[in-house]
Parts: structure tokens; sequence; C-alpha cells
């Protein structure tokens, strides 16, 4: 289709046409002889047919691809006015431009960069330097900034570089560019020599701008240490450590940003020889991040003094951290370490898998139950076991130790697994290898918090002072006194003291009448000693957990865990998995 012919059609196309025809007309007879490109060159006005000037008020232009437009030459303006020309870059001095500039130059040339010129400005900051002299003697202060081989480097590739943020003895801070320039040759056919070349080296003063940088990299800097020292004493300051157990964790904050991250962990001894581990990770990094670890940190330890298996604590942490944050994930593992059972149980809530070395080096990953991350809701989380025995060793960790950009994070966990079965040494030392051989340094971009966790063997005398003997209560009534010559003559044979002989006696006395008035079978007395405590412990089939009350003067009971909680250190009871309870107390054993 004929779009030309078709757009003539167009109501006000021909006026528009007619119009830019006599426009073109009358700049055409305005501008006869007065253009700029119909001038002659070098700035002089065309000549006319009779050899007199085109136009006598026309004066010279500037040369170059800009010539003849709009505000060059001179013309009339929209009122008629003289533009004035604008001159020429050749009429400029370059020594003059060079000598008012602010910044410092010098021109050097030859193989030995001797000095062509220095500006006013360069003088004023070094002093006068002499013409001719190589730059080594001549200008010692680029020897002092670094930047005679530069010099070099510039001369021999003919492309400019440019040095950032030199400090000169004075203090002062430059950024140095220097160029290749050429000098005019003897004559235009001359061979190239390394005489007609040089460098203009331009040093501008940027001692403000890095006085102002240094301040603010001083203030990120106490900002991190302010936010890192907040994180740090979010977490435990001591670890406790259990009678059974080693136990090593290390935190190290990700990146150079004085955010916070929610990286967490925490030990929790909780009574009759039973340990409490927790990792956790709040997504996201800052104050809130942090503010939201601090109160899941604070609520498990609440929630772990009620010995409770570890998905019912996942239950009640679930729900918690929906009330503090709805929108904050956080994910946590928490298992619990029995010495009796030799086995770690745990539950998990969105985190990455608990990994156990075993005596021979194996390395086993803990498998499901996992669950949703916390504060999701609506989810029932489950409880797993894993062995842990003598010599056997697990780690903790989150997920900055392992996840890395553009990789699967079973890679990441695999990467450990190797790492730990080669990893040997007190938890301390594993968790420095287990850092070093997963790349963790000072330039890692996320936190990592690592707990390592070892059953040491007992051999020799130390083995002496851990033993376990239990008996199993059978009949009725009768069982107590049996309960109570057990309990003489196991302690007797563990060399005790009279005096605690005849505590640990009583206390197991207490204990087996109170699951025998209480309780249903099947019931079990446990002794067990370590190297800082006695441990009496019954369990029975029934749930009910006792509690302290105060007996009226003609009560005939309800005064057995009152003299319990009177003569031990401590005392606890808890639900066990098989649907009854386990009531226990502990005496510390004296100072050698």
């Amino acid at each position: 289709m004929n779009f030309t012919r078709w757009s003539a059609r167009f109501p006000g196309t021909q006026r528009r046409a007619a119009a830019r025809s006599e426009h073109a007309a009358a700049q055409a007879k305005r501008g006869e002889g007065a253009v700029p490109a119909a001038r002659g060159a070098a700035g002089r006005p065309a000549a006319a047919p009779d050899g007199g000037p085109a136009d006598p008020t026309a004066s010279g232009t500037g040369s170059g691809p800009g010539a003849g437009g709009p505000g060059t030459g001179t013309g009339q303006g929209a009122a008629g006015g003289t533009v004035p020309a604008v001159p020429s870059l050749d009429e400029l001095s370059v020594r003059e431009v060079l000598g008012r500039l602010p910044a410092l130059v010098a021109l050097v040339h030859g193989p030995e960069h001797r000095v062509a010129y220095v500006n006013d400005a360069y003088t004023a900051g070094f002093g006068p330097r002499p013409a001719g002299a190589p730059a080594h003697e001549a200008l010692p202060e680029l020897g002092e900034l670094g930047l005679l081989p530069l010099l070099d480097q510039v001369q021999r590739s003919g492309k400019p570089r440019t040095a950032k943020n030199r400090t000169a003895p004075g203090g002062n801070c430059y950024t140095v560019t220097c160029t290749p320039v050429e000098f005019p040759k003897a004559a235009p056919d001359a061979d190239p020599h390394p005489h007609h070349t040089g460098v203009l080296i331009h040093l501008a003063d940027v001692t403000d701008h890095a006085e102002a940088a240094e301040r603010l990299r001083a203030s990120e800097r106490r900002q991190r240490e302010a936010a890192v020292t907040l994180q740090r004493s979010l977490l435990p300051q001591e670890l406790e450590q259990p009678d059974d157990l080693r136990i090593a964790a290390t935190y190290h904050p990700g990146g150079t940003e004085a955010a916070v991250g929610g990286d967490w962990y925490d030990v929790i001894t909780l009574g009759a020889g039973r340990t409490a581990l927790v990792i956790g990770d709040v997504m996201g990094r800052g104050v809130r991040a942090a503010a939201v670890m601090g109160q899941l940190r604070t609520a498990v330890r609440a929630y772990a003094r009620l010995d409770l298996p570890p998905h019912e604590v996942l239950q009640l942490l679930d729900g918690l951290a929906a009330e503090i944050d709805a929108s904050q994930i956080a994910t946590c593992v928490y298992a619990v370490h029995d010495p009796n059972e030799g086995l770690l149980a745990y539950a998990s809530a969105g985190h990455l898998p608990i990994l156990v070395r075993d005596a021979d080096g194996t390395v086993h990953r803990a498998a499901d139950p996992t669950g949703p991350p916390l504060g999701t809701g609506g989810w029932l989380h489950t409880s797993g076991t894993i062995p842990l025995g003598p010599g056997s060793t697990a780690v903790l960790y989150t997920d900055g130790l392992v996840e890395r950009r553009g990789e699967d994070i079973d890679e990441g966990v695999a990467a450990l697994e190797r790492a730990l079965a080669g990893a040997q040494g007190t938890p301390a030392v594993i968790c420095d290898r287990l850092m070093r051989a997963l790349g963790v340094d000072a330039d890692h971009d996320d936190d990592v918090a690592v707990m390592v966790l070892q059953q040491p063997y007992r051999t020799g005398a130390d083995a002496e002072l851990f033993h376990n003997a239990a008996l199993d209560l059978l009949g009725g009534v009768e069982a107590a006194p049996r309960a109570r010559a057990f309990a003489q003559g196991v302690l007797t044979s563990w060399r005790f003291p009279v005096e605690l002989c005849d505590l640990g006696v009583l206390a197991a006395s207490e204990l087996v009448a109170n699951s025998l008035q209480h309780g249903t079978p099947p019931m079990r007395l446990r002794l067990r000693r370590t190297d800082r405590r006695l441990i009496v412990e019954v369990t029975d089939g029934d749930d009910h957990l006792p509690r302290r009350r105060r007996a009226e003067p003609g009560d005939e009971t309800g005064r057995g865990i009152s003299i319990i909680a009177t003569i031990a250190s401590s005392w606890g009871c808890r639900r066990t998995p098989g649907g009854g309870k386990a009531v226990w107390c502990e005496f510390a054993l004296p100072d050698k």
C-alpha cells in the first residue's frame, strides 16, 4: 500500500507540506553565503564571485565535526542578535592549562623518565624539581608512592594506568593516573625512538575522601563488633559439661556487615546423667533475628526443665515461635543423650541431620523424622534415636557450614561427612578442623554454629569412677527390704563414705516405697555413679508424676518426696517413652 499517497488525503496534510516548502526556500535565501558550511577553510568567510567577502560580518569559527552547528560561527538568534564565536582548542596553551590545574601534574620522557615539566601545584606540594633529571632522583616522591614500576609499564604498553589511594609520607593521599604521550619528532619520517615517548603523571589529592572512607570503615567495624558482641552475649558464655560427654561448640559470624545472625546452640543438663543438646537457626539477619533467637533459646531452656521427649519440646517451641513472630522462620534440632541407654534421642524442625561417627570411623546420618520449621503450626513432630556409644562423636551444625551458592546442600553435608570421618582429637580440635575443611574463613558470608560431642572410652582408673547397677523390683511389699539390701551392698562396694552410703540407702528406700504405693509394675531400681555424683532412680509403669507437698501432722503418707528433696542435691521426675515414669535424685560426691 502506498502510504504517501494515502497520507496526502488526511486533513491538513497539504497545508503542512506547503508550509515546509516555503520555510525551506526562505532559509536558503537568508543563509546564502552566510552558513558556516559555505565559508572558506580555517574559519575565513567564503569569497563572493567578485573576490570580496560574501558576508562582511562573518568571523572565524572553530574547526571540528560541530562546525556549522547551532551556537558556532555567526548567525542570527531568535531576536536577531549575533552569536559570539567559540575559540579553537588549538589556540589554547597546554602549559597554561596544566599550570592552572589544582591537581599535581608532571611530565617525564625517555626510558629514564627524565623530568620535562612540573606544574605549580606539583611544586607547591613537593617543591621545585630540576628539569632533565631522572625521576628516581628528581621525583623521589614517586618512588615512595610506588609509581616508578607503573611508569615503566605505561611507557612499555602505551596504555594509561591508574593507582588509587596512594599515601605519601606527608600523610596526603593521591589517586594517580599515568597517561602515555608522544613528543614531536625532529622530522616527520624519523624512526620511533624511546626519547620521543613520555608519561603525563596526574596526581589528584583525595585525602579528604580517604579520611572520610576510613572513618566510615572504622564506624562499620565498631558497629560490627557491637553486633557480634550482642550475638555472642545471647549464646552460652560457658558450655555445661556433663559427666558422660565431652562437648565443644563454636560460632563464626558471617560476612563483614554489621547485621547479626540468628544461629544459636545450648547444652542443658537434665539430671540423672541425661543431657539436652540444641542447635538452631533463625533465618535472616539483623537485630530482629537475634531477638527471636534469644527468646527461642530461653524458651528451650525452660521447656527442657520439664524433661519432655524431644518432639514434645519442639511442639511447644512451634507454638511459641508463631506467637513471637509469625513471619520469622526458624529451624531447630533438639536431642537428649541418656548414658544408660547409649542413645541420642532427637527431633528436628526443618534442621539439617545430626552426624555420628562410630568408634570404627563409620559416619552415620540421622534419618527422619524431620518436621517443618518452627512457627508453621499444625504439624505433629516425632522423635527418633541414633546410637551414641563409647568412642562415638556427634556433630550438630547450622546450614552456614554446608550451604554454598550454586551447589546442592546434600553435597555440603556429604563433604562434612568426609571431613568428620578423618577428624581426630578433642571436640574443640574437631570443631576447628571441620570449619577449615568446609572452607569457613574470615570472608565466609554466612553465620556458622557447630557443636561437637564425644562419648569417651573409660579405661583404667577412670573407668573405676563410672559404674551402673540395677535391680528389678518383683513381688509386693517384700521388694522394699530387698531394695535396701541391694543398695547397701552396691554402695559399699563402690567404696563410698559411710554417711553417703546411708543417704543413698535412705533415698532408695523412699523412692521404692513411693513406687510400690503409687506405681504399677514393671518397677526397677537403678544406681549409677560418675566421677562427680551418685544417682538413684526408680522407674515404674504408671505415668502419674509425683509432686512435693506439705504433709499434715496426722498424715501417714506424703513425706517421701520431701525427705528426698531435703537430703539430695537435686531430684526430679519424667515420663518414660513406654508410658511409665522415672523418679530420681542425685548426691554430689565429696571433693578429694
